[in-house]
């Protein structure tokens, strides 16, 4: 069942300004502002179901895509705690174990996906803080010299005063139709998806550490068994010599032993090389110099008893993190379709002022100076062009670019895991007929 997002619903968070102002308007005038709040007050009804009526239209849009299901790919839902967090204690290498460890704390590219995280953060208290009350303060103070031959009044006009305001700023947004509230879901849902590409980093991490690892121990065991055929190919190639001078063998004879001397060689050479490219390409993994790779000894490696599970279960697909990710990718998409359409709203917010206003700071605290107001802002979407629909119609192509990614990362992923079940299994069967053929060989020379 999909993760419902988090929807702030506190019904408290109403938009209000305060506004603490020292200005330099008359008494009357701020008695006939006081009075036409006053009568604003009678007529706000009306606005707003007026604008309420002149929001601008919302082009319809075909139906998004749906997310593929798991029985369609033939997966059976069952409960299943395999695997372990720390599964490659399996294989019983300490050498392995240290190389993990090191490269989860030292790898450039865990901390690439950290640093998002991070950020990732950050955006949800930016979006957390929308819904939350704004406060701010200033305090100006202006000496200026007021037209003779403007609105303001004798004994005013033509002199100089000091205009000096305090002013404290407090703010709600109200969020009427929940675009706050769906960016801040969509936050959330990225935050996660940015944990869960920590554990897909991770996951990648861990895989290119132990392939290498096991790839460099593959050809430290060729280096050290062509090292051996190649002593055997030098003895042969004496002896060779000798039944020569011994007159029992041709130059024929010592040419095929000088070849397979030369080619045992060329191949030993190759596998040192093949090593020493896997010990600078671990090194880099573990976020160290070459230096690090070079301390790494070859080991006999333990395969655990059982690789995989008997079968692979609706829940185990379900746990991968990069389809986590793809999946948290949707809802995030989806909670800014919400936002979207909440653009085509009026935005209404309440404002309110309070504070003191006066000409000359001598006078700015005094109760005489003191004023207040109260009342709605309001921002209607009449015509933009078509930047509304738009922008509507850029998030619902976004949702639907997120759904087919997790479709195409579910497909993905069973096909992945079909592929490495069926390499294993043929590597088993190749293994069995190998130590068939070697049992064959040995009992022919007894």
């Amino acid at each position: 069942m999909a993760k419902q997002p988090y929807v702030h619903t506190n019904p408290t968070l109403e938009p209000l300004t305060i506004f603490f102002t020292n200005s330099c308007l008359s008494s009357k005038r701020l008695v006939s502002m006081f009075k036409l709040n006053v009568s604003m007050k009678r007529i706000y009804p009306l606005v707003l179901a007026a604008l309420l009526s002149g929001c601008a239209a919302i082009d319809t849009q075909p139906l998004p895509l749906s997310q593929v299901e798991g029985s369609t790919l033939g997966l059976q839902s069952s409960q299943i705690s395999w695997p372990e967090d720390q599964w490659w204690v399996r294989y019983h290498d300490p050498q392995l174990n240290g190389v993990i460890e090191h490269a989860l704390q030292q790898s450039p590219s865990l901390q690439i996906v950290q640093a998002r995280l991070r950020k990732a953060q950050a955006a949800v208290g930016s979006a957390r803080a929308v819904q939350l009350p704004q406060a701010d303060a200033d305090y100006n103070l202006t000496r200026q010299r007021y037209s003779e031959r403007y609105s303001t009044p004798a004994p005013y006009a033509g002199s100089m005063y000091t205009d000096t305001s305090l002013r404290l700023n407090i703010g709600f947004d109200l969020d009427i139709w929940g675009k706050n509230r769906a960016l801040y879901a969509s936050a959330l849902s990225q935050e996660e998806a940015a944990s869960a590409d920590i554990q897909v980093a991770r996951n990648a991490l861990i895989s290119a550490v132990i392939q290498s690892y096991f790839n460099l121990q593959n050809a430290l065991a060729q280096a050290a068994m062509l090292k051996t055929l190649e002593q055997q190919y030098q003895e042969i190639q004496t002896i060779t010599e000798q039944r020569i001078n011994a007159g029992l063998d041709t130059e024929v004879e010592l040419q095929q032993a000088r070849s397979s001397l030369a080619s045992t060689r060329a191949q030993q050479l190759q596998a040192e090389g093949n090593a020493q490219l896997l010990r600078n390409q671990l090194a880099s993994l573990m976020g160290e110099g070459p230096a690090a790779g070079e301390k790494l000894q070859a080991v006999t490696l333990q395969l655990p008893a059982q690789l995989l599970p008997a079968n692979i279960p609706l829940e185990l697909l379900g746990r991968r993190p990069d389809i986590l990710v793809a999946k948290l990718g949707i809802e995030a998409s989806q909670a800014k379709i919400k936002a979207a359409k909440a653009d085509f709203f009026p935005n209404i917010n309440l404002n309110a002022f309070a504070g003191f206003l006066s000409l000359g700071a001598d006078n700015l605290l005094h109760g005489d100076s003191g004023v207040y107001g109260v009342g709605p802002a309001i921002s209607l979407p009449i015509f933009h062009g078509g930047a509304l629909n738009a922008q509507l119609h850029a998030r619902q192509a976004e949702t639907d670019e997120a759904i087919a990614q997790y479709n195409q990362r579910v497909l993905d992923s069973v096909r992945e895991v079909a592929d490495a079940i069926s390499t294993i299994h043929t590597l088993e069967a190749r293994q069995q007929q190998q130590m068939q053929a070697y049992e064959a060989i040995s009992v022919a020379r007894d």
